[in-house]
């Protein structure tokens, strides 16, 4: 899979896959943004993200987690 900045639901599936114990609340924007530029695929220029790419990434990660709390 290759990730850029416009596949959030996919970056966000990848990081739960990643980190499924984790809370994307408590995660720092600058260790999510390493986070998501380490991802094996991740094949876009890290200075493109801005804080509304990283919130929705962070937000779609979260609705996964929840899901995912049994």
């Amino acid at each position: 899979m290759v990730y850029t900045w416009d596949r959030i639901d996919d970056i966000a599936f990848a990081l739960w896959e990643k980190f499924p114990e984790q809370d994307p609340l408590k995660v720092r924007f600058t260790d999510l943004l390493q986070w998501i530029t380490e991802l094996e695929g991740f094949q876009d220029d890290p200075a493109k993200s801005n804080e509304g790419k990283l919130e929705a990434i962070q937000m779609a990660w979260l609705e996964e987690y929840q899901d995912n709390q049994d």
